[in-house]
């Protein structure tokens, strides 16, 4: 059996490059997802062309199926679009190419070294807290600073796999300890918006749906006791435990250019003591 073919030029042809077909059919190539991607990152084609040393005409022609982009071109423009290592695999595929870049568990022998240098990192934090979240924010590992601020929460927030957001906004969870929770809860919430703006995540949004539903009750105003007030240098979380108000300042690492799917989503999240108050208690309570 054969097909027919459009005829170069014909009105068929026109038709289906306009939907972001490929000539032989496919609507899922690599043109929709190359056009997706630069209209995320709001880059025009003659803008693109000139970063990864390419031609608008030839951006053109990939994006509407007139051409059939190499692995090379793919690479360097993903590059530029600063696409997640995960949709690089997901561009290739779509041009006929083999996936780039492995996805290895966690738990895979290979990754030994990898799980022995995050634990050192957290344990070496100590007695601050400090956390390995994954694309979708479960935690991955932890150390005992984190422990010492869920305890007390109840089993059901526990059990694996922990999910950092969830843990942190669900009612039940951290927000009734926390003293500037509509604060904190915005940051975290904006956090989420935009990583799923810069990627596609239908987990992330789930995730992003249910903490962002949660009901939010009102903590009052967050107060200082006299000669406590202290000039916060970013936005501080501010949370109480056992009868002590802890502020902690959040910074957030990522591998540089990771060659693996799973190392790419890693982040690891560290909470940095904002006040000589809370660096003290911290070391009394885990010495």
């Amino acid at each position: 059996m054969t097909t027919a073919v459009p005829a170069k030029g014909s009105s068929r042809g026109k038709a289906d490059r306009a939907k972001g077909k490929t000539t032989d059919g496919n609507i899922n190539g690599v043109g929709p997802l190359l056009r997706g991607w630069r209209e995320r990152r709001r880059v025009s084609q003659l803008e693109l062309a000139l970063r990864a040393d390419s031609s608008a005409r030839h951006i053109s022609f990939v994006e509407t199926g007139r051409s059939r982009p190499s692995e090379a071109f793919l690479l360097r423009i993903a590059d530029h679009l600063d696409v997640p290592v995960r949709e690089r695999n997901s561009l290739l595929l779509a041009a006929g190419y083999a996936p780039r870049f492995r996805e290895t568990p966690l738990d895979d022998p290979t990754m030994g070294t990898l799980r022995e240098g995050l634990d050192q990192l957290l344990a070496g934090y100590e007695p601050y807290p400090a956390l390995v979240v994954d694309a979708k924010y479960d935690v991955v590992a932890a150390n005992r600073g984190i422990a010492m601020i869920l305890d007390g929460l109840p089993a059901h927030l526990l059990e694996g796999p922990l999910n950092a957001m969830r843990v942190t906004l669900h009612p039940e969870g951290l927000a009734s300890r926390i003293r500037n929770l509509r604060e904190w809860r915005g940051h975290l919430l904006h956090q989420m918006e935009r990583q799923i703006a810069l990627q596609r995540s239908d987990a992330l949004r789930e995730v992003y749906e249910e903490v962002a539903a949660y009901p939010v009750a009102d903590p009052g105003e967050d107060t200082f006791e006299p000669g406590t007030e202290v000039p916060y240098f970013a936005l501080p979380l501010r949370i109480e435990h056992d009868g002590h108000v802890l502020s902690f300042i959040s910074s957030i690492s990522t591998f540089n250019t990771p060659m693996d799917v799973t190392v790419a989503e890693l982040a690891i999240e560290t909470l940095l003591p904002a006040d000589p108050a809370t660096s003290k208690y911290l070391q009394q309570q885990m010495s």
